[in-house]
């Protein structure tokens, strides 16, 4: 993050000549290693799917609050659907955003009593009738996003030494997909300026594109606060938790957070997040010498450790942000 930016990657060269290949790898490993957040441009996203994958999302919170609510998390065992402004927590505090979370379309298990909680969180995502035109474009996205989140991520391998395929255990055949249409609304309606508070995000990658309005911002080493400002195009990048744990730290999961916009402005950001299928346990890869001598451990927080054990670690995550959902189909774990 030399001079308070983050660094900027081009894509395209992974499949250029030999040295822009090699310089990028090379690029793309201090940038995963030293920040944990970059830009990517010059990827295969059609430049028309990100113009209409943002119009579906405003028009979606276009929607009136009867028809948006028909389709409110709240109705959703597996955490999918409409959350108001202030629904969801970040450590605690309430984030001023309304959001539309999914993840990838799958039939809910049918469970015995016995069988771990996280198993409840696969299943169908919820989709507003008033809205048609949604789903399709939102599928064609995930679809995308899944592509060049695998694309990152095996670059990611042959940047720290490993074979390109290294990771697709970690990613697997059912990968925990998670996406987030975002809408923050100015600060004329909260007295917060938590859009959304720090964090780090729990899956392998996640990729955002941002529309014009800035209020990303990311973490430096110094406990300073950079802006991700939006570059047209491109998608900000950054390392998961899974990762960190996956390269024992060398890769290290950024804390971020989102600043509401001004009073008279609003902010729209769409969210792809790559996670592990659930039933996996993270390994640690094996890393030469010279970069596992760089490897710290991963972060620690005694309020919010890191578990190896995909479901669980993200089951923990989704009753803290949303005790409203928790409550009705969690109860059991909540009292345990």
């Amino acid at each position: 993050m030399s001079e308070n930016h983050l660094p900027v990657l081009d894509l395209s060269h992974l499949d250029a000549g030999l040295a822009e290949r090699q310089q990028f790898l090379k690029d793309l490993r201090h940038a995963a290693h030293d920040s944990g957040f970059f830009y990517v441009i010059g990827h295969s996203v059609n430049a028309s799917l990100l113009a209409q994958v943002q119009q579906q999302a405003k028009a979606f919170f276009a929607l009136s609050s009867a028809d948006k609510l028909s389709v409110q998390m709240i109705h959703s065992p597996h955490f999918r659907g409409y959350s108001q402004a202030s629904a969801e927590y970040t450590r605690g505090q309430r984030d001023w955003r309304e959001q539309f979370d999914l993840g990838a379309e799958r039939v809910a298990l049918a469970l015995a009593a016995h069988e771990p909680a996280w198993k409840r969180l696969q299943g169908p995502n919820l989709w507003p009738q008033a809205l048609p035109s949604l789903r399709p474009i939102v599928e064609e996205w995930q679809r995308a996003l899944n592509q060049t989140a695998l694309k990152i991520l095996r670059a990611l391998a042959l940047a720290l030494g490993l074979a390109e395929n290294a990771f697709d255990q970690l990613y697997g055949q059912s990968p925990n997909e998670h996406a987030k249409l975002i809408r923050y609304p100015g600060r004329e309606h909260t007295d917060s300026e938590q859009g959304v508070g720090p964090h780090k995000d729990s899956g392998i990658l996640g990729l955002v594109l941002q529309d014009e309005q800035s209020g990303l911002q990311v973490q430096t080493h110094a406990g300073e606060w950079i802006d991700a400002k939006p570059i047209a195009g491109s998608f900000v990048v950054n390392i998961g938790e899974l990762l960190e744990l996956a390269t024992n730290g060398y890769l290290r999961a950024t804390i971020h957070r989102v600043i509401t916009p001004p009073a008279g402005q609003q902010r729209f950001s769409i969210a792809f997040f790559l996670g592990a299928p659930l039933d996996t346990t993270v390994p640690i890869y094996p890393l030469a010498p010279e970069l596992a001598a760089q490897a710290q451990g991963p972060a620690t927080d005694p309020l919010n450790p890191l578990l190896r054990e995909v479901g669980w670690n993200y089951l923990k995550g989704r009753l803290r942000s949303h005790p409203d959902v928790a409550q009705r189909y969690y109860a059991d774990i909540l009292a345990n």
